[in-house]
């Protein structure tokens, strides 16, 4: 009887000091009280303890919950392949090995950080962390390999489904003739949360990962410090990407899906505010220039209204606040002689999104 109810005390004591995925968010949160990288470590204090999944069977259990789109398919985010969920024996599309050479026929699992820059094996909770593992089409994760993201000018080598390309980096202060992955702009903002993520969850290892990485990608990217993390010029990228691509549901819904797996959550995608919070502004915001000229005016506007001079016919016009979220949509706007007008703007500090033709300018703009 005594070792039977040590068990059973050994047993409760496991339950009731394990990790469980937070049910109320302001809780979770309430010791994020600073600013800077005082805030970072202490976001790093609440999610950087947390369940280490299996990667096999583990992740893949996960992505039917996690990655699931509308129709039951694979929601993969270089692609928009129709990938089935489970293994070729069972008429699925998960990678066995085989396969692949082309794209649509297989998908597995990509580190969007890439494994190298950490040294990634298994036994280390990086190499299985959900946030930044992600399932992508075989084909098109080859293609991107262990290679930064950045923002593709000139002819592509190689485009995805989704209009994801390889090429050359010209992404402002980035390294010449540096090849880079450009993720489809739907999903810049996703990439930009896990880095941020990355850089909090793993601070107490981060500033070694700079000399890990036999490629030496890993070197053009990290700066070898445990709270700034990236070289500037990347930081600045996934800075803009984060305000140019507001968080979604999809992100809100897988955010919840790894918690419920790995009992920690990615706080970027909770609280986008908190990127600015601890980084700050982009320095350049303007990563893809538009062909035609853009005069934004006034600016700062003492009368709550805008005007947009663009030469080029905007598709879309995307007022983003400083926490990320989206605060106006114009689809298709109509201009006046080559003249956007935006009114009833709130007072505040934004960035404004452009779109023409699949190209993109950000400019800062304050209403007074």
């Amino acid at each position: 009887m005594k070792k039977i109810y040590v068990l059973l005390l050994s047993l409760s004591m496991a339950v009731g000091f394990a990790q469980t995925c937070p049910s109320n968010l302001t809780t979770y949160y309430s010791s994020a009280t600073g600013t800077g990288y005082t805030l970072k470590t202490q976001l790093f204090n609440i999610i950087g303890s947390h369940t280490t999944l299996s990667y096999t069977p583990g992740l893949w259990n996960l992505y039917y919950t996690s990655d699931v789109r509308a129709d039951g398919k694979v929601w993969d985010v270089y692609s928009n392949c129709n990938f089935v969920f489970g293994s070729v024996a069972t008429g699925g599309n998960q990678d066995n090995g085989t396969g692949g050479s082309v794209e649509c026929e297989r998908y597995n699992r990509e580190h969007t950080f890439p494994k190298s820059w950490f040294g990634g094996t298994s036994g280390i909770p990086m190499y299985t962390d959900a946030f930044h593992v992600m399932p992508t089409d075989k084909k098109d994760n080859g293609q991107r390999g262990s290679i930064p993201y950045g923002v593709v000018g000139g002819t592509p080598t190689y485009t995805t489904s989704n209009g994801s390309k390889v090429g050359v980096c010209t992404a402002p202060n980035s390294p010449a003739s540096l090849v880079v992955f450009e993720p489809a702009d739907q999903y810049k903002g996703d990439i930009a949360r896990n880095y941020f993520y990355m850089a909090t969850c793993y601070q107490d290892r981060i500033a070694s990962w700079q000399n890990i990485d036999p490629t030496n990608n890993g070197q053009k990217v990290l700066d070898g410090t445990s709270d700034h993390c990236y070289q500037n010029w990347y930081l600045d990228l996934m800075l803009t990407w984060h305000l140019a691509d507001p968080v979604s549901q999809k992100e809100i819904d897988r955010n919840n899906a790894v918690c419920a797996a790995q009992n920690n959550r990615n706080p970027f995608i909770d609280h986008p505010e908190f990127a600015t919070q601890i980084w700050g502004f982009p320095l350049a915001t303007d990563q893809f220039a538009l062909s035609a000229n853009i005069n934004v005016y006034p600016n700062p506007s003492n009368d709550h209204k805008i005007n947009i001079d663009s030469e080029a016919i905007l598709d879309t016009i995307e007022l983003v606040n400083i926490n990320g979220q989206l605060m106006q949509q114009v689809k298709n706007p109509v201009a006046q002689n080559h003249t956007y007008t935006l009114e009833n703007l709130p007072q505040g500090f934004y960035f404004l999104k452009l779109s023409s033709n699949d190209k993109t300018i950000i400019k800062k703009v304050v209403i007074n």
